[in-house]
């Protein structure tokens, strides 16, 4: 079992921590629903320094990219990120990832704990270019600092005029007196805030002076749980749940990070299915009535038979109510329409709702 930098810290804060993607990581600290009202209401810091990251430069690190991910890089600009999936040859999704354009000759690839050794392994196997590739997971550590306050409690830490950055942007600067650390306006909570990389040795120091900063402001260590309420309220996928190597990028609502404007892997049997309509797709839906839908639980018609599954379900902290997504064949699919959770012996209601579940 792997430790990240900042291990001992979660420990002496009380942490539950867990096996996750093979590291030892914090997955609640006061509870899941003080931690998810937290982050809605204040602001939250998650250490999420499993995450993978690889570096891809040189000439041709443009195009080994765009081989690889379903999204156009050919877009970014320099302080731009991207968030894209890498298409298996099967129809299915290798992993989610970001991009991050340093320079036309330097990108930063955020790829999933669980796979990166997968996708190191896909992605250099694709590499006929000889862009250079480097494996920086070990050594980079991750905050994500979620939240409405999110911005006005870090600005002491940094010259950046970080309210000011836009979604999807980022800026490489000096945050909590450690110089070259990446300060990124994503995160996986839909209440706003950044995300910081920077390098093992600084954690220590920099989760401190953060933890100091948001003193005044509410903050508080946010764990693993917490994120996945706040992420599928916001009907955030989840790889190994709602995407995985058998769910293609149209059936799973991807189709807006998927681009036809150029060539990358399996490109023309999913420009293929998405002209002919997916069979099954992914939908949000908000329980009729008391009851809390579960991963892997079946979705059926009202005669009782079984037209699909649950993929990410939970008691809404911020809704009260059940939600949950799911793959459905496409004929029971529509916004308002209803479908049916098997949770247990009961075939409990459900309506099928636009995303996001929790509009702010």
């Amino acid at each position: 079992m792997k430790e990240v930098a900042l291990a001992n810290k979660h420990k002496e804060l009380g942490a539950k921590m867990v096996p996750f993607a093979g590291y030892n990581m914090p997955v609640s600290y006061e509870g899941v629903n003080a931690e998810h009202h937290n982050v809605r209401e204040k602001l939250g810091v998650f250490d999420v320094s499993h995450m993978g990251e690889f570096l891809v430069t040189g000439e041709n690190a443009l195009a080994l990219i765009q081989l690889i991910s379903s999204n156009d890089a050919s877009k970014l600009v320099d302080g731009q990120a991207q968030y894209t999936c890498m298409p298996n040859e099967k129809g299915g999704i290798v992993d989610d990832m970001i991009i991050y354009r340093m320079n036309a000759e330097k990108y930063l690839l955020v790829v999933n704990a669980a796979n990166i050794e997968k996708d190191w392994n896909w992605i250099s196997k694709h590499n006929t270019m000889d862009a250079n590739l480097t494996d920086l997971s070990e050594e980079l550590s991750l905050l994500a600092i979620q939240g409405p306050k999110a911005a006005e409690a870090m600005q002491s830490l940094t010259d950046v005029d970080i309210s000011a950055m836009k979604f999807y942007t980022f800026e490489i600067g000096t945050f909590a007196g450690m110089e070259k650390v990446i300060i990124s306006a994503t995160g996986y909570t839909g209440s706003g805030g950044f995300e910081i990389y920077f390098k093992n040795e600084c954690a220590q120091e920099i989760w401190d002076k953060v933890m100091q900063a948001g003193k005044d402001y509410g903050i508080q260590p946010i764990g693993l749980a917490a994120r996945d309420t706040l992420r599928l309220e916001m009907g955030f996928c989840l790889y190994g749940n709602d995407i995985d190597d058998t769910t293609s990028p149209i059936e799973a609502k991807l189709g807006w990070i998927t681009k036809f404007t150029k060539d990358f892997i399996n490109a023309e049997a999913l420009k293929q299915e998405k002209e002919e309509g997916p069979k099954r797709k992914l939908v949000a839906f908000e329980l009729d009535e008391r009851g809390i839908p579960r991963q892997g639980y079946d979705i059926v018609n009202d005669e009782g038979e079984v037209i699909g599954n649950v993929t990410s379900g939970t008691m809404s902290p911020s809704l009260e109510k059940g939600i949950g997504l799911g793959y459905v064949k496409s004929e029971y699919t529509g916004f308002g329409k209803k479908i049916n959770i098997q949770i247990r012996k009961k075939a409990v209601s459900a309506t099928q709702v636009k995303l996001p579940f929790y509009k702010g």
